[in-house]
């Protein structure tokens, strides 16, 4: 496959990424003037990898017992004894505090009879089992069993937890199965250079869980492109570059890519017919769902008025600063020197398979999509809120994760606030699409050269590991 390292060469007209950023009113870091989408091909992506129970299969197999995937966060497991349990298709580990700068990750399975040994997080100063009593100690090596007498072709110091390896990054715990796999730090390679953002600094403030009756590939692909606004959220439009929006995916950097949404700009779809102030209007009528999301909420009070666009100025440049005005009233940290794109726009990374982290100078989202066992019809969605700290220093406990049932919507969730229903938006496309795949007779779904590289991109990583 022909890969180049110059942006495609089809672009939807109107100003780019980069314009918008060479207009900004702060110095924006290096990390986001990086531009680059290698072209990847155009063919075909088989629909197998979406249905198939044999693909779902393999795809645990070479895939998600290899790769680092993200596990919990490290301020989940605060003292030793404190772990949380991560599960995977079918298999399942236990993730631990052992030390106070120590994490370990244990098939969270009894040796014995294969009961599992734990069933949820908490604290505990051993791991036994419930079922005879067959016990391990923090360090993942075996007690005494009971009954010795019995077992005397059962060694202790050879019936030690199996492992997974274990990393952290930013207060993320990754874990990965496979002991041969390289290092994260390799795996990661030039993501730390683009990721620019403290989430360690950051507290999980929610954490909201549904089951999906689709493929998790399926509902990752939709919120790793921008193509879809036009069609699935219109009343995005008039605020929102979608079809401007930059892509980067590298050839030589398999396992990430990224995107960067303009906001407080319309959409080359409708610029014709809208104004500046009519993006502002717009902007705050949707209470512009991706900073509501990330605690950068720019409704209006009671009793404030919308401010006016000035002659020559723009929308994007009055909702940097009124985002600025109200940071300033209630936060402790000073943005007077952010930059317009982090306090506004949508920079979406993927981390393959499946850490989404957005970025962002006040707060952040995380997606996690996750196949419900080995269901292919079916995966798990997360949403988690990495929120700054009103006072430095002073961090709350991490949020509990919330599983909504079948029958609740997002928009039901009112800390969600208006990405809730957005997200319902999207998430109604994702059963038809699976419906569809099974019903089409075409092998495999057409993507577009740019808005869909990333897709793209990710596809051929996993191609890659399925391969191998």
């Amino acid at each position: 496959m022909d890969a180049t390292s110059e942006p495609a060469a089809a672009r939807c007209p109107g100003p780019t990424v980069q314009d918008y950023l060479d207009q900004d009113s702060r110095p924006v870091p290096p990390a986001l003037r990086y531009e680059r989408n290698d072209h990847l091909g155009s063919e075909d992506i088989d629909t197998a990898r979406f249905t198939s129970r044999e693909w779902a299969e393999r795809e645990m197999r070479q895939v998600w017992r290899r790769v680092w995937q993200f596990a919990c966060l490290e301020s989940e497991i605060p003292e030793v004894g404190d772990h949380e349990v991560y599960e995977i298709g079918d298999d399942s580990l236990i993730v631990v505090r052992t030390a106070p700068d120590e994490i370990r990750a244990y098939v969270n399975v009894c040796l014995h009879r294969g009961r599992k040994l734990r069933t949820g997080g908490g604290n505990v100063s051993e791991f036994r089992c419930s079922f005879h009593g067959f016990a391990w100690n923090l360090d993942g090596t075996m007690q005494t069993p009971p009954c010795a007498w019995d077992f005397p072709h059962v060694t202790p110091e050879k019936f030690a937890l199996p492992e997974a390896q274990v990393a952290t990054w930013r207060g993320f715990v990754f874990i990965n199965m496979d002991p041969y796999a390289e290092s994260f730090d390799s795996y990661r390679g030039t993501f730390d250079e683009y990721y620019i953002w403290p989430l360690e600094n950051r507290y999980k403030s929610l954490h909201i869980g549904k089951v999906l009756p689709c493929n998790w590939k399926i509902a990752q692909d939709a919120f790793i492109e921008s193509f879809h606004v036009i069609a699935t959220h219109p009343q995005m439009l008039p605020w929102l570059a979608d079809a401007n929006s930059q892509y980067d995916v590298m050839a030589d950097q398999p396992n990430w890519n990224r995107m960067i949404n303009i906001q407080g700009a319309p959409s080359p779809h409708v610029a014709d017919s809208v104004t500046e102030q009519d993006v502002l209007e717009t902007f705050y009528d949707s209470r512009a769902f991706y900073a509501a999301a990330q605690g950068r909420d720019l409704v209006m009070r009671e009793g404030e008025e919308l401010p006016a666009v000035p002659p020559g100025g723009t929308a994007r440049q009055v909702l940097a600063e009124r985002m600025r005005e109200q940071l300033a009233a209630t936060s402790t940290q000073d943005f007077s020197a952010t930059p317009d794109t982090e306090l506004l726009d949508a920079i979406n990374y993927l981390l393959f398979p499946n850490f989404n982290p957005w970025g962002g100078a006040k707060s952040n989202i995380i997606y996690r999509f996750r196949p419900n066992g080995l269901d292919p019809d079916s995966c798990t969605a997360e949403i988690i809120f990495m929120s700054s700290p009103k006072r430095p220093g002073e961090i709350p406990p991490p949020a509990k994760i919330r599983w909504v049932p079948e029958e609740m919507l997002f928009a039901d969730i009112p800390e969600l606030g208006v990405l809730g229903p957005v997200f319902d938006q999207d998430c109604e496309n994702l059963p038809y699409v699976q419906q569809g795949l099974k019903a089409m007779r075409k092998p495999g779904i057409t993507l577009a050269n740019y808005q869909e590289s990333r897709i793209r991109h990710f596809n051929r990583t996993l191609d890659q590991w399925m391969d191998k």
